[in-house]
C-alpha cells in the first residue's frame, strides 16, 4: 500500500503493514479462526519450507480481509467502518503473534543458517512481531493511538475567521491555497491553521505512541523503532552513506535556495524576505515546503518561452481523472509491462467523492494480497503535478503486479526506496517536453538552451527542493525514537533541522505547545520517510540505466523511454525480484553498481546547476542563511483580510478598467456640475443629484472591488498606489438612502449659500458677488460694513445651520465606513502623516511672530481711522473692518495702512480700468505668462466654454472662482465672476495655475490627476502670482509707472503682499481646526459659534463686531463650510508656494531679495515646474517637493525670508509706537461699553459679542483667562524671538506630511 500527495509516499511493506493496519482499540473478544493458526512443523530447514508455505496461504486471507476493512474506512470514515477495521486489525495482530511466536520457537536459533536465502528472508520477517509483542492492554492502547492519530489528520479542518460555515480540508482546499495563492496573509492563515488544527492535538498521542512502539521493537532485538526501520536497508553504514549523499547534493540545493529566495524577495519585499536569512515556510507553494514547483511562475528564468505547466491544456482538452490513469497505464504497456486488471478500474477511488463522505485523500496504492485486486485511492485533480503523482502511484501497482506470485513476505521493494522510485522514474520521462508533445499536451518542442533551463528549473523545484526535507524528517524521528529529542523539544528540534537543512523558518511564532511535525501525513500515519530521499537518488540511477537501454543519445534530462520494450524488459527484472534478493544485487543488475550514487542526479541537473551559480554570482546572492535566527513579522491586522486578491496581473486589469470607466463617469459628473454652477435651477439640481448618485455608484462599485486586493506586496508602485486610493470610496460608502440624504444636504447647503441675498429696507437686494464683496472691500463706513457683515451671516449662516448637524453625522459615518475615526481623520489622511497636526502647529508657530507684528500695525492704523471707541489697541480687531467678508485677507484696506503713502502705488487696479482691461485680457495675460516659461497654452475649448464673467442674462450662478477638469484630456475651464482689479488678476493666475496642472498631468491615470498633496494644486497658481505681483512685472505690463526699487516702494509692496499672505495664515489654519473638532465631537452643535469665535480670537485676534448667539452659525457664512471643501490645503499652499518661488527663482538665475524675483520667460524655471506638475499624484508629495526644491520637506523659512525686510520695518515701527503684541484685553468687544451690551431683561449677557447664558459666559471667561496668560507669556518672550527672526539662521529641516490627494479645486 502506498501514499502520495505531490511527493510520492508508499506505506510500509509487509512487516510494518502488519501493525499499521491495526488502527483502533480492540473489541473485547475476537478469536482467530483455527484454520488460520499455525500447525505442527519440524524444527529444521525442510520444516521451515512447509511453515513458510502454510504461512503464505493463511496470510493472504488475513491480509486481504485487513486491507479490505482499512480500504472501507479510508474511503468512508464512519464509526461502523472503524469498528470493522478494529476487528480485522485484532485478527491480523493475533495472526502475527501466533505465527511469529511459532517461528521464534522453532527456528529462532537456526534460521540464519538456512541454505535457501529466500527462506531466511521469509522466516526473519515472520519472526518480527512488532506491536504484537505487546501485552493485550498495551496493544489496545497502541491501536487506539494509531486510529486516533489517523482520524485527527484525516478529518482536520481550518475554518475561515468569523465565518464558521466555511471550513477547508487539506485536500483540495488548503492544498490549492498553498499552491496558487500569492497572498502572504492568506498563505499564512492556511499554513498556521493546518499546523495548529492537526499538530496540537496530535502531540500527546505521539508521545505515547513512541513509548509503546519502542517497547514493541526492543522485544524483537532492536534498540528502538528507528533502528528497526533502518534495518530494512541491510547496511551497517546506512546513516553515514546518507550523510555523504546529502553533502554531495547540498551545493545544488544551496544555489536553488538562493535563486528562489531572490525571486520571493522581488514578490514580497524586504519585510517578509531576508536575502541572508531562511525563507518563511509558507511561501514555497506547498504545505510542507517539500517541493516548490507550484511557485514556478514566480521564478521561471525565461517567461517568454512556452509554458511547461500543461495543466490548463489538460483542462481545455477535457482530461479527467480516469483519462490520466489510462494515459499512465498506456505508458507502462508501451514498455511491454502489464495492464491494470479489471478490479483496478472497478474498485479504485480515483476522485474525491461528491456524496459527502469523509475520506483519507492522501494518494496511496493498495495490494489486497489475493494476486488480482490492486487499487489506488487518490483525490485526483486535473493538473500536471497530479499527472506525475498518477504515474507514481501506478508504479506501485505495477510493482505489485510483477511480484504478486512471490511469498507474501517478499512482496515489497528491494528496499523501501525502490518502491517509491519506480513510479518516479516513469514520471521523469512523462514530464519531458518531448513526451508531453507526444501525448498532445504541448503544441511543439522548443529545442534551445533557454527552454532547457526553464524545464530543468521546474524539475529542480520538485526534485532538488525535496532532498533536504526527504532527509530530515526521519533524522528528527530517529532522534525522537532514540530519546535524543525529548517531548519538551519536539518542535524546537523539528525547526532546528528544517532551518539547518532546508533554510526555512516558521512564518509565525512556534513553541512546544505546537507539534508541527505532526502536520505532515507520514508522522501520524507512522510511515517511514527516508525511503523518499533514497528513492530520489535511485530514480536517477534507474533513469540513466533505462535511457541507455532505450538507446537514448544526448542530455539525460531529455530522455523519454516511452515505447522502449528494451527498457521495459530491464525494469521488469527489477520489479519481479521484489525483495527476494538483497537490494544491492538487484541494483547492480540494473545499473552496474551496488551503491547509492548521486552522480546521475547531478549529471541530469548539470546545466541548471551551472546557470544557477552564474545568476547568484551576478546578483551577489549569499549561499546559505547566515542570519539563521531571522523571522518575518506578522502582517498588519492579521488574520483579517486573508481572502484578499494578491494577483498583480488581475489588479493591473482592474486598474485599466477603472481608469477607462472613470473618465466617462467623471466627465458626465463635471458637465452636470458645471451646468448647475453656471445656471442654478431646480432642473439642473436634479441632474446634479442624479449624477452624484451615478458617481457614488461608480465609486462604490470600484471601491468595493478595489478592497478585494491586498496590495501590500505588489511590486508595481503605480498599481499599488491607484488601488489604495480607489479603496477609499468616500461618501459612496453610505447606504443608498443616507447617501441620497447626504447629497441633498450638500446641494441644499451650497445652493443656500450661492443664492443668499441681503436686502435693504427699500427692497434693493445685494448678492455676495460682486455687491457685498465690493462694499466690504471699499467702504470705510463702520456701520455700513457692520450691516453687510451681519446681514450676510443672517442670510447665509443662519440658513445653513439646520442642515449642518446631520451633515456632520453622515460625513462621520461615511468616514468610519472607510476605516477612519471620523471625517476629520479622513481629511487629514490625504497628507499621510501621523504627525500632521503637530507639523502644522510648528509651521504656524514659526510664522506667528510676523503675524503678530502685522496685526499690531494694522490695529494701530484702524485705530487712527475709526477711533478709540471702536478700536482697542490692546484688544482684538472687529472682524468686519479688514476689507474682506471673513477677514481672511486684508489687502483691500491697504489704503488705510500703507507705510509710505507718497511712494508710487503698488495697486494696478486703476491702471487696468483706465487701459480698458477686460476679464478675457486678464486671462490672456496669465496664459502668456505660462507660455513664456515654456509651459502649455490653454486649448480652444477653454476660451469657448469657460465662464470668465458673471452672466448678465439673469442667471443665478456660483460666483466662487474655480477651475475645472473634464477628464477627457482637452476640456479645461474656469468659472469666475471676474472683476477688473489687481486682486482678481492674482486670482486669475491662481486659477490658470490649476488649469496648467490639469494639462500637465492629463495623460496620467485618472486616479493620479491631482496635486501631489492638496496644497500643491493651490500653490502652483499662487507661485506665478508672486512673480505677477512684483512691481517689475506689473511695470512690464504697463500697469505701474516704474519698477520701483526704492526702500519705501519695497516696504509698500511687501505690506500689500503681507496683507494677502501673512494675514491669511491664521484663518487658513483655524477653519479646519474648528471642523476637525466638530467631527471628533469636542465641539457640539450647542457651541458651534462660541467655539468658532474662540478660535478666531486665539489665532487671528479678531472679535465679532456685534453680539453673536448660538442661533448664529458664522462658519456657515464661509463657502468651504457648506460646500464641504477641506481648507487646510490653503494653509499648506501658502507656505509651500514660497518654497516653490525660492527654488524657481534660483533656477531662473535671480539675484537679490526674494520679493523682487520675477520668473517670467525663464524656461529653466518652467521646466522644473512642469516636471513637478507632470507627476500629479503618482508619487508621494515629498518626491514632488524634491523635484522642484531639491529637498522633501515643508518649511516656513522661504516665506520668512521673503518678508524679512517688512518684518524688520514692522518691528521698528511697533517699537516706536510701543505697541502691545497680541491682544491682552481679549474680552473687549466694540459694543461692550454700549448700553445694549447687557441683556438684563432676558437674563442673558454679552460675551465676546455673543448673547449667551451666564453659565456659558463664565466658562468662556475661564477659557479666555487661560488664553490671556498664555498670550502674556508669549508676548514676554517675543523680543528674543523677533531678534532671531530678523537675523535668520539655518534651521533644522521640517518634516511635513508625506502626501495627499486633491478633493475639489476651490480658490481660497
Amino acid at each position: 500500500m502506498g501514499a502520495a500527495s505531490g511527493q510520492p509516499g508508499s506505506l510500509p511493506p509487509l512487516r510494518l503493514l502488519l501493525w499499521l493496519l491495526l488502527l483502533s482499540p480492540l473489541p473485547p473478544a475476537v478469536a482467530l479462526d483455527p484454520n488460520l493458526q499455525p500447525g505442527n512443523f519440524s524444527d529444521n530447514e525442510a520444516g521451515a519450507q512447509l511453515f513458510a508455505s502454510s504461512y503464505n496461504s493463511s496470510a493472504e486471507q488475513v491480509l486481504f480481509r485487513s486491507a479490505l476493512a482499512s480500504w472501507a474506512q479510508d474511503t468512508n470514515i464512519t464509526e461502523e467502518n472503524a469498528r470493522r477495521q478494529e476487528e480485522e486489525a485484532l485478527l491480523q495482530q493475533e495472526f502475527t503473534e501466533a505465527w511469529g511466536q511459532k517461528a521464534k520457537e522453532l527456528y529462532g536459533s537456526i534460521w540464519q543458517n538456512f541454505t535457501d536465502p529466500q527462506l531466511r528472508r521469509v522466516i526473519g520477517a515472520v519472526s518480527t512481531l512488532g506491536p504484537a509483542n505487546l501485552p493485550l492492554a498495551k496493544r489496545q492502547q497502541y491501536n487506539s493511538l494509531l486510529s486516533n492519530m489517523s482520524r485527527i489528520y484525516s478529518t482536520g479542518k481550518v475554518c475561515f475567521p468569523n465565518k464558521t460555515a466555511t471550513c477547508w480540508s487539506l485536500d483540495p482546499e488548503l492544498t490549492n491555497i498553498l499552491a496558487s495563492s500569492r497572498s502572504y496573509a492568506m498563505l499564512l492563515f492556511a499554513w498556521e491553521g493546518w499546523h495548529n488544527a492537526v499538530g496540537i492535538p496530535l502531540k500527546p498521542l505521539y508521545q505515547d505512541f513512541t513509548d509503546l512502539s519502542n517497547e514493541a521493537y526492543r522485544q524483537d532485538g532492536f534498540s528502538d523503532t528507528g533502528a528497526y526501520w533502518r534495518s530494512w536497508y541491510d547496511s551497517p553504514t546506512f546513516e553515514k552513506d546518507l550523510e555523504h549523499l546529502y553533502h554531495q547534493l547540498e551545493p545544488l540545493y544551496l544555489n536553488l535556495h538562493a535563486y528562489v529566495r531572490r525571486a520571493l524577495h522581488r514578490r514580497y519585499g524586504d519585510k517578509y524576505i531576508n536575502l541572508q536569512g531562511p525563507i518563511p515556510a509558507h511561501l514555497l507553494g506547498d504545505m510542507w515546503a517539500q517541493s516548490w514547483d507550484n511557485i514556478y511562475d514566480m521564478v521561471v528564468p525565461f517567461p517568454d518561452k512556452p509554458n511547461l505547466d500543461v495543466s490548463s491544456t489538460m483542462v481545455e482538452q477535457g482530461w479527467n481523472a480516469t483519462h490520466m490513469f489510462r494515459v499512465a497505464e498506456e505508458f507502462f504497456t508501451s514498455l511491454g509491462l502489464l495492464p491494470m486488471p479489471p478490479e483496478f478500474w472497478a474498485e479504485s477511488m480515483l476522485e474525491k467523492p461528491t456524496d459527502g463522505r469523509e475520506v483519507v485523500c492522501h494518494a496511496s496504492a493498495w495490494d489486497f494480497y489475493n494476486r488480482k485486486d490492486f487499487r489506488i485511492k487518490q483525490c485526483t485533480r486535473v493538473t500536471m503535478d497530479q499527472l506525475s503523482t498518477v504515474h507514481h502511484e501506478m508504479g506501485h501497482v505495477q510493482y505489485y503486479l510483477q511480484y504478486k506470485d512471490l511469498h507474501v513476505s517478499l512482496r515489497r521493494g528491494a528496499n523501501p526506496g525502490f518502491h517509491e522510485a519506480i513510479g518516479d522514474v516513469l514520471a521523469l520521462s512523462v514530464s519531458t517536453p518531448t513526451h508531453l508533445h507526444k501525448i498532445g499536451l504541448l503544441d511543439h518542442v522548443t529545442d534551445d538552451l533557454e527552454s532547457d533551463i526553464n524545464y530543468l528549473l521546474k524539475m529542480a523545484l520538485e526534485k532538488i527542493a525535496f532532498l533536504p526535507f526527504g532527509y530530515l524528517v526521519d533524522q528528527w524521528r530517529w532522534g525522537v525514537f532514540s530519546g535524543r529529542t525529548s517531548p519538551s523539544r519536539y518542535n524546537f528540534d523539528w525547526w532546528y533541522l528544517r532551518t539547518k537543512y532546508q533554510g526555512i523558518c516558521p512564518p509565525v511564532a512556534r513553541n512546544e505547545t505546537h507539534f508541527d511535525a505532526g502536520a505532515k501525513f507520514h508522522i501520524p500515519n507512522v510511515t517511514p520517510y527516508i525511503r523518499y530521499f533514497v528513492s530520489f537518488v535511485l530514480q536517477f540511477q534507474f533513469h540513466e540505466a533505462l535511457c541507455k537501454e532505450a538507446g537514448h543519445q544526448g542530455p539525460l534530462h531529455r530522455c523519454d523511454i516511452y515505447q522502449s520494450t528494451q527498457a521495459g524488459a530491464k525494469l521488469r527484472e527489477l520489479l519481479q525480484a521484489g525483495c527476494s534478493r538483497p537490494w544491492q544485487e538487484v541494483l547492480k543488475d540494473l545499473v552496474g553498481t551496488e551503491a547509492l550514487d548521486a552522480q546521475p542526479l547531478l549529471s541530469y541537473f548539470q546545466p541548471i546547476s551551472q546557470w544557477l551559480q552564474e545568476q547568484n554570482q551576478k546578483n551577489g546572492d549569499v549561499l546559505g542563511w547566515p542570519e539563521y535566527q531571522w523571522r518575518p513579522p506578522l502582517p498588519n491586522n492579521y488574520p483579517e483580510g486573508i481572502d484578499l486578491v494578491t494577483d498583480e496581473a488581475e489588479a493591473s486589469k482592474f486598474v485599466e478598467e477603472y481608469d477607462q470607466t472613470s473618465q466617462v463617469v467623471l466627465n458626465e459628473y463635471a458637465e452636470a456640475n458645471w451646468n448647475y454652477n453656471t445656471n442654478i435651477t431646480t432642473e439642473a439640481s436634479k441632474v446634479v443629484l442624479q449624477k452624484n448618485m451615478q458617481i457614488s455608484s461608480h465609486t462604490l462599485k470600484y471601491g468595493t472591488r478595489a478592497k478585494q486586493f491586498d496590495v501590500s506586496n505588489f511590486q508595481n508602485a503605480t498599481t499599488k498606489r491607484i488601488i489604495k486610493k480607489v479603496q477609499d470610496v468616500g461618501r459612496a460608502a453610505l447606504p443608498v438612502q443616507e447617501l441620497e440624504e447626504y447629497n441633498k444636504i450638500l446641494l441644499d447647503m451650497e445652493t443656500t449659500y450661492s443664492v443668499a441675498t441681503v436686502c435693504h429696507t427699500n427692497g434693493t437686494c445685494l448678492q455676495l458677488e460682486p455687491n457685498l464683496t465690493n462694499v466690504m472691500a471699499t467702504s470705510r463706513n463702520y456701520d455700513e460694513l457692520l450691516w453687510v457683515w451681519k446681514s450676510w451671516r443672517d442670510a447665509a449662516g443662519r440658513a445653513i445651520l439646520p442642515f449642518f448637524p446631520k451633515y456632520v453625522e453622515l460625513a462621520n459615518k461615511a468616514a468610519r465606513l472607510n476605516g477612519y475615526v471620523d471625517a476629520g481623520d479622513s481629511w487629514r489622511s490625504t497628507y499621510e502623516s501621523p504627525s500632521l497636526e503637530q507639523d502644522l502647529e510648528q509651521l504656524f508657530q514659526e510664522l506667528q511672530p510676523l503675524y503678530l507684528q502685522l496685526h499690531a500695525y494694522v490695529r494701530r492704523a484702524l485705530h487712527r481711522h475709526y477711533g478709540p471707541e471702536l478700536i482697542n489697541l490692546e484688544g482684538p480687531i472687529p472682524a468686519h473692518l479688514l476689507g474682506n467678508m471673513w477677514a481672511q485677507t486684508w489687502s483691500n484696506i491697504y489704503d488705510l495702512v500703507v507705510p509710505f503713502p507718497s511712494a508710487p502705488k503698488v495697486d494696478a487696479t486703476e491702471a487696468m480700468i483706465k487701459q480698458g482691461w477686460t476679464p478675457v485680457r486678464m486671462f490672456k495675460e496669465a496664459d502668456n505668462f505660462f507660455i513664456s516659461l515654456g509651459l502649455l497654452p490653454v486649448p480652444p475649448e477653454f476660451w469657448n466654454k469657460s465662464m470668465l464673467e458673471k452672466p448678465t442674462d439673469g442667471r443665478e450662478v456660483v460666483c466662487h472662482a474655480s477651475a475645472w477638469d473634464f477628464y477627457n484630456g482637452k476640456d479645461f475651464r474656469i468659472k469666475q465672476c471676474t472683476t477688473v482689479n489687481m486682486e482678481d488678476l492674482v486670482v486669475v493666475h491662481h486659477e490658470m495655475g490649476h488649469i496648467q496642472y490639469f494639462m500637465q498631468y492629463k495623460d496620467l491615470p485618472v486616479a493620479f490627476r491631482e496635486g501631489a498633496n492638496p496644497g500643491f494644486h493651490e500653490a502652483i497658481g499662487d507661485v506665478l502670482a508672486l512673480s505677477v505681483s512684483t512691481p517689475k512685472h506689473l511695470h512690464s505690463l504697463n500697469l505701474l509707472s516704474s519698477e520701483g526699487g526704492s526702500y519705501e516702494h519695497d516696504i509698500n509692496f511687501l505690506m500689500k503682499m503681507a496683507l494677502d499672505k501673512i494675514a491669511f495664515i491664521p484663518f487658513s489654519y483655524l477653519l479646519d481646526q474648528w471642523r476637525w473638532r466638530v467631527f471628533d465631537g469636542s465641539i457640539t452643535k450647542d457651541n458651534y459659534n462660541q467655539e468658532w469665535w474662540s478660535l478666531r480670537l486665539k489665532y487671528q485676534g479678531l472679535c465679532p463686531p456685534v453680539s453673536r448667539s448660538q442661533g448664529d452659525f458664522d462658519p456657515g457664512a464661509k463657502f468651504h463650510v457648506p460646500s464641504s471643501v477641506p481648507y487646510i490645503r490653503y494653509f499648506v499652499s501658502f507656505i509651500i508656494q514660497f518654497q516653490f518661488h525660492e527654488a524657481l527663482c534660483r533656477a531662473a538665475g535671480h539675484q537679490g531679495p526674494l520679493h523682487k524675483c520675477d520668473i517670467y520667460q525663464s524656461k529653466e524655471a518652467g521646466k522644473r515646474l512642469a516636471d513637478t506638475m507632470k507627476l500629479g499624484f503618482s508619487k508621494p508629495w515629498p518626491e514632488a517637493m524634491k523635484v522642484i526644491t531639491g529637498q522633501p520637506n515643508m518649511s516656513a523659512s522661504a516665506m520668512m525670508s521673503y518678508f524679512t525686510p517688512l518684518m524688520e520695518w514692522l518691528h521698528t515701527e511697533n517699537e516706536r509706537h510701543k505697541e502691545k503684541l497680541g491682544w491682552p484685553q481679549y474680552n473687549w468687544t466694540p459694543n461692550s461699553a454700549r448700553p445694549e451690551g447687557s441683556f438684563s431683561d432676558s437674563g442673558r449677557v454679552n460675551f465676546l459679542g455673543m448673547n449667551l447664558e451666564p453659565e456659558q459666559a463664565r466658562v468662556g471667561q475661564w477659557v479666555l483667562l487661560f488664553l490671556g496668560v498664555a498670550l502674556l507669556v508669549a508676548t514676554l518672550g517675543l523680543t528674543q524671538r523677533l531678534f532671531s527672526i530678523r537675523y535668520p539662521s539655518l534651521r533644522r529641516p521640517h518634516r511635513g506630511p508625506q502626501f495627499g490627494s486633491e478633493v475639489e479645486l476651490r480658490h481660497s
